[in-house]
């Protein structure tokens, strides 16, 4: 049996064609009702978006945000009721931060898929009126990717996204200025800069548009005190209370993802592990090159939710014959 596991949640980015396919049909119980739920809660056909559609039809920010919680809190359903998972903390990544909150039991799951619905309509919409990018650098120092960025603001907003890990560094802002800190970055000897196949500038000020009507959906919502550690990716700092969480939800829309501070507070929880809970291994890999020796699991295919839920469970005490 395995205890204490620092469990985290991915972002958008992670969806994929059929990503709950194997999960519908390997615990069918479990994840129909997460399923249905999360179409009442949304609106859309996430049962077919999740199992059978196209990866074009995930595409879409309003689209995909709720289809990678919805998949994420079907996975963590899984684990839960079968072999009574309880993380010893939690963070998301940007987007998963709220299943993270529904694990801590600060949102309750429903409204956590509302909200997510309507946030990834305001980011999109944002897409309309901008012309955004985001592109990752690698093998640059984020200090030094933060000085490209002021060099760059004359020809627009351009900021640090996510702080992903010491290697990797993303940035975000008007399309003009992201591509000269690209090329800066290169002279200035990053690895590589790669273009994120993103619809809208995500986690810059060009998000703050959207900040006061988002707060407002907020406010509409109940919020309650965590029953475990909750890492926040705004700050890479404890979630101190539901109103504490309220806010973190509003600042993280034009804020950076702080992921390297997240993994960093992890270890004063005295973790047994890092799990991911949700489709792909972004997360893993993070953890994987940030934490010396670290034992990382995730649970992006069948075979490992199978091993998973094994060390999971309790095993049976032997008993002298």
């Amino acid at each position: 049996m395995i205890d204490n596991l620092f469990t985290m949640f991915p972002g958008q980015g992670s969806q994929r064609a059929g990503m709950a396919g194997h999960l519908l049909r390997e615990h069918p119980r479990t994840v129909g009702r997460v399923l249905a739920l999360a179409e009442e809660a949304t609106g859309l056909a996430l049962t077919d978006l999740c199992t059978t559609s196209p990866e074009a039809d995930l595409a879409p920010t309003e689209i995909a945000q709720p289809a990678i919680v919805a998949t994420s809190l079907a996975i963590y359903e899984v684990l839960r009721e079968e072999a009574g998972f309880v993380p010893g903390a939690v963070a998301g990544h940007s987007l998963g931060e709220y299943t993270a909150l529904v694990a801590a039991g600060v949102l309750e799951a429903g409204d956590a898929l509302r909200l997510v619905r309507r946030r990834g309509e305001l980011m999109a919409g944002v897409s309309r009126t901008v012309s955004g990018a985001m592109t990752a650098l690698m093998g640059l120092a984020p200090e030094r990717i933060e000085e490209l960025c002021a060099a760059a603001a004359p020809l627009g907003v351009v900021e640090v996204a996510n702080y992903n890990e010491v290697g990797q560094t993303v940035i975000s802002g008007q399309s003009a200025a992201v591509e000269e800190v690209g090329r800066l970055a290169l002279e200035a000897g990053a690895e590589r800069a790669v273009p994120l196949k993103v619809s809208a500038p995500f986690h810059c000020s060009l998000m703050s548009a959207i900040e006061d009507e988002f707060a407002a959906e907020l406010e509409r919502t109940a919020f309650h005190a965590p029953r475990l550690p909750v890492i926040s990716s705004v700050t890479g700092a404890p979630v101190r209370d539901e109103a504490h969480a309220r806010d973190l939800l509003r600042r993280q829309l034009a804020g950076p993802v702080r992921w390297v501070d997240v993994l960093t507070a992890a270890s004063a929880y005295g973790v047994g592990g890092y799990l991911e809970v949700g489709p792909g291994r972004v997360l893993s890999g993070f953890a994987n090159r940030t934490v010396a020796d670290a034992t990382v699991r995730s649970t992006n295919d069948e075979r490992r939710i199978a091993a998973l839920l094994r060390d999971l469970r309790p095993q049976p005490v032997a008993t002298a014959a």
